[in-house]
């Protein structure tokens, strides 16, 4: 039996050689498993959370609590998806060598996929235990699609361009990527 194995690799979205642990700005979105509206709605242009809603908002911002070397800038929770923008800061004086895959550094440097995957960890497993209770709805098979979007913002236009898109995401829900109605 001949079995394809490029039908089952994964390709990757990532840099080829980029240093994910690297001082800098990144800019993440994160989609909920098949775009379903699991986090509250929005209504006249303001995105109104529900329990799920300000749970994911709550476990962003308890990151800064779990990695010492990241900032937390703007970040908004959609209905069915969240954007944020996210520093890392490492020690500046040390020398980073590229690396093409998301583990940690050999220094104990965390990837922005490591604290991405954490994120969607924590706020996974403190779902399911809503779901169990009985408080929140079920979900298909996973809560966050698989893997992420990331952006390196590389200057100052960039970052002020991303955070008024992050501000302002619910007022243009409507021609959002990811609208459902």
């Amino acid at each position: 039996m001949i079995i394809n194995t490029a039908k089952n690799k994964r390709r990757s979205i990532r840099l080829k050689h980029y240093d994910y642990s690297l001082n800098g700005l990144y800019f993440v979105t994160i989609c909920i498993y098949q775009h379903k509206c699991l986090l509250g709605d929005i209504v006249d242009g303001v995105m109104l959370l529900n329990n799920a809603g300000r749970m994911v908002a709550r476990q962003w911002v308890d990151l800064k609590n779990r990695f010492d070397s990241i900032v937390l800038h703007e970040f908004v929770v959609m209905p069915n998806h969240f954007h944020g923008i996210i520093e890392i800061i490492n020690n500046p004086s040390e020398v980073h060598i590229g690396s093409s895959d998301e583990v940690d550094c050999s220094l104990g440097k965390k990837t922005i996929g490591s604290i991405v995957g954490a994120f969607k960890s924590l706020s996974t497993n403190e779902y399911i235990e809503k779901v169990k209770q009985g408080s929140w709805p079920r979900f298909d098979e996973y809560f966050w699609q698989r893997n992420y979007y990331e952006h390196i913002i590389r200057d100052e236009v960039a970052y002020l361009k991303i955070s008024e898109y992050v501000q302002f995401n619910a007022l243009k829900w409507g021609d959002d990527r990811y609208f459902v109605s």
